[in-house]
């Protein structure tokens, strides 16, 4: 194996472009010819539009063309979908109501676009949008979940009386309800976790080009999975054929699921671009983000946890409103249902759990998957409980924790999910080490000498990854298949070009997957290059999201890796004249084994190419393709410690300590992987004290800026300490579970568990500002 190859700390390729301003974003990328476009967005959360008069926009210096949502309706572009069909336990199907790109007749949020103007300059169209003038017939609004569902609420949908989307449920309804009548303790908790807004660092953008000699469109888009959102825009929309369609997603800055999905935006840019003969470019400002980007979490949760005298736990019963928003989105129903339920076991041996999930429409911004989706919520309820618990029952809560951990692999859990392989005494034994738990009594005491509040939080989570295998999926209502593929080319002087249906919006793909290739054939990693992100260059793929680029995309990457050195093999054994099964690869080169007969890898690949001695019946070249489809979702775990003081008299929370201790199987750059993870917790840490998106009661969102939406600081952030513990995952064969979520998954929980235990007081919701942890301290 090379230097570079796995487990080497190496340095991130990419960030030569990134840190030196070469890097290419959407917003980079000037066509010839290029306008730009504003939308007109509604300032109501709930109206009819009554007529829009375009005149005056059309008027105006440089404007090609002003589009409305009844154009776009007339030429049958269709409706944004969800691609995830769930159904009510009566088995009624989810109630989909009807969304527009650019709205003909209702609007049912702020900022959803009417209309769209197209202009010379982005200032000219801006300047243009502003005068356009559209009367509403204002509607009542409903933001409150609660209220959304109560009898008289504005109804959003007539596809969904009630404005209840889906009532759904998992798991064994009457042995949990057994479980809780024989229980000696019940713990119960009303859990809220707060909607938040993602925030990539680079807004969402699209570029669109239409072609009418070939009667072909180009999308350069912020997006995730550019293969899947081809498919979407041309199956369902109406957009293009799919052969018609070129998507390309170049450097990407962030996305945490929030640029996962098909936006109106980018529909209404290939739309207009055909329209108007011109290619059309559009960039969100931070506002249009806050407003439009899909929201994340925002869960009210009842959830209840049964002990036996011996304080194991025998049943968990959980009854959850989710907040979808004004529309479902791409993936929104899959989030609260069969990424969050299926998640409720956590580390623990729970005999008996039922979920029910209740998700509302409200005139509110979409909500869909955001870093996590669904596990931190599952995450944070099951913590939460636990810490609980270990109060009112009067245990140290890691030895709660331990008497109620998982031991024996696999495991299946009473809602789908079965556990492949784990050792959660060990990732909480590093924990515990690390942040000295044991001497946490004489510092707590110490602390109250001075007058000060110290408390200390734990948290174990445990994560689906990986998000496969596509017949299961499938079979729970996935509108797609969550394979992988991957091409390896091997060029004629032994450079390497690996496509991939993965893509990188930050995880360091151009770095560890290099760093796998290369470590499989004793080369450095500058030989490799990896190439993602285009529709006309790679393959179908499905994308990046659920930590799944290293279990499934690096996968395929080594079965395409398996054929290429078999072929290579047979080459190397044919001109050696020995057996193939002798050959073996080291530092770069084939060698029979225990010979000193080798021939170098370029040589290998010059041999495949010029085709001059080759076996018999063997074709030239050195190129092979894979898919992979897991046999299993992968399960990263681990524990977070985290160790706080609180500030009586000003509620303020200062960290004094915070470990993770994770378990993502085998690492294949642990530098990579301590950054995805110090990136979670931050995340993590940001929804415990203080990010938050705020409605008030007619839909306006009060925090559109961050002058009001408090994301976190490098000042807000503790020095984090990493530790990992290994347990090879058997599903896949590198023995990778994921690392991209689990700061975001487990982090939140610790933080309010140590702020709790600070005061005294277990009845503090996210965000703990200063002024809700002031309130809970002084009632």
């Amino acid at each position: 194996m090379g230097i570079e190859g796995i487990g080497t700390r190496a340095l991130r390729k990419e960030d030569k472009r990134f840190i030196t301003g070469k890097g290419r974003y959407v917003d980079d990328i000037r066509l010839h010819g290029m306008t730009y476009a504003a939308f007109v967005r509604s300032p109501y959360a709930h109206a009819k539009v009554t007529a829009i008069d375009t005149a005056p926009a059309l008027e105006m210096p440089g404007v090609v063309a002003v589009l409305t949502g009844k154009e776009l309706v007339d030429d049958k572009i269709g409706n944004l979908i969800c691609g995830w069909m769930i159904h009510s336990r009566d088995g009624s199907p989810m109630k989909m109501g009807a969304w527009p790109a650019m709205a003909p007749e209702i609007v049912r949020f702020v900022g959803q676009a009417v209309a769209v103007v197209i202009a010379e300059t982005r200032n000219q169209a801006r300047d243009a949008a502003e005068a356009v003038v559209v009367t509403y017939e204002e509607l009542p609004a409903v933001v409150d979940m609660r209220e959304a569902v109560a009898s008289g609420a504005p109804q959003l949908h007539p596809e969904a009386p009630g404005n209840v989307i889906f009532d759904w449920t998992l798991g064994d309804e009457v042995a949990t309800d057994a479980a809780f009548k024989a229980a000696a303790n019940v713990v119960s908790l009303d859990i809220t976790n707060n909607r938040l807004a993602p925030n990539a660092i680079e807004p969402r953008a699209a570029i669109a080009e239409y072609d009418p000699a070939e009667e072909h469109f180009t999308l350069y888009t912020t997006s995730q999975n550019p293969h899947v959102a081809r498919l979407v825009l041309s199956a369902f929309y109406n957009i293009a054929q799919e052969h018609k369609l070129r998507v390309i997603a170049p450097d990407v800055g962030g996305g945490f699921g929030s640029k996962i999905f098909i936006y109106p935006e980018e529909m209404v840019a290939l739309w207009a671009s055909k329209k108007t003969g011109r290619p059309v470019k559009w960039t969100a400002d931070r506002t249009e983000a806050f407003l439009t980007d899909a929201h994340g979490r925002d869960h009210l949760s009842k959830a209840e946890m049964a002990f036996d005298k011996d304080n194991r736990i025998t049943g968990l019963r959980v009854k959850t409103y989710a907040n979808l928003g004004a529309y479902m989105s791409l993936f929104s129903s899959s989030v609260p249902t069969y990424l969050y339920a299926t998640l409720l076991s956590g580390q623990y041996n729970i005999p008996a759990i039922f979920a029910e999930v209740i998700s509302v429409y409200t005139n509110t911004a979409p909500v869909d998957a955001y870093r996590g989706a669904g596990r931190p919520e599952a995450s944070y309820l099951v913590e939460r409980l636990m810490e609980t618990a270990a109060r009112q029952l009067k245990v140290d809560p890691t030895e709660l924790r331990r008497k109620n951990f998982i031991t024996q692999f696999p495991h299946q859990t009473p809602v789908i999910m079965a556990s492949d392989i784990g050792d959660f005494n060990a990732s909480l034994d590093a924990a515990m080490k690390a942040i000295d738990y044991a001497g946490f009594p004489a510092r707590k005491a110490k602390a109250e000498s001075e007058g000060k509040l110290r408390g200390i939080g734990v948290s174990c989570y445990i994560e689906a990854c990986g998000i496969a295998p596509s017949k299961a999926v499938g079979s729970l209502g996935a509108g797609v298949g969550l394979w992988e593929s991957a091409e390896v080319r091997v060029n004629p002087v032994g450079t390497i070009e690996v496509l991939t249906g993965s893509h990188s919006h930050g995880q360091g793909h151009e770095t560890s997957f290099a760093q796998v290739v290369a470590g499989r054939l004793g080369i450095s990693i500058d030989q490799v290059q990896i190439v993602h992100g285009d529709t006309d260059k790679v393959q179908f793929g499905m994308g990046t999201y659920g930590s799944r680029s290293a279990a499934v995309g690096l996968s395929a990457i080594v079965k395409a890796m398996e054929k290429v050195e078999a072929k290579a093999k047979k080459i190397v054994a044919h001109q050696l004249e020995a057996s193939e099964n002798d050959i073996v690869i080291e530092e770069g080169q084939f060698k029979v084994a225990g010979t000193d007969k080798a021939i170098a890898f370029p040589m290998v690949a010059l041999a495949a190419y010029t085709a001059h001695n080759l076996p018999d019946g063997m074709e030239p070249g050195l190129k092979e393709s894979a898919f992979y489809d897991p046999s299993n979702f992968t399960f990263p775990a681990g524990s977070y410690i985290c160790e706080v003081e609180v500030d009586a008299g000003t509620g303020k929370t200062t960290f004094i300590n915070f470990v993770a201790a994770d378990d993502f199987g085998r690492l294949i750059n642990p530098m990579i992987v301590e950054g995805q993870v110090h990136g979670g917790l931050a995340q993590g840490i940001g929804q415990a004290l203080l990010e938050h998106a705020v409605y008030d009661e007619n839909g306006q969102l009060l925090t559109a800026s961050f002058m009001d939406y408090a994301m976190p600081r490098a000042e807000d952030l503790p020095s984090f300490k990493i530790q990992h513990t290994m347990t090879e995952c058997p599903g896949n064969p590198l023995g990778v579970k994921g690392c991209g979520e689990a700061g975001a998954i487990g982090a939140s929980a610790a933080v309010i568990n140590a702020i709790t235990d600070a005061i005294g007081n277990n009845d503090l919701a996210m965000p703990a500002s200063p002024d809700r942890v002031w309130h809970a301290i002084h009632g």
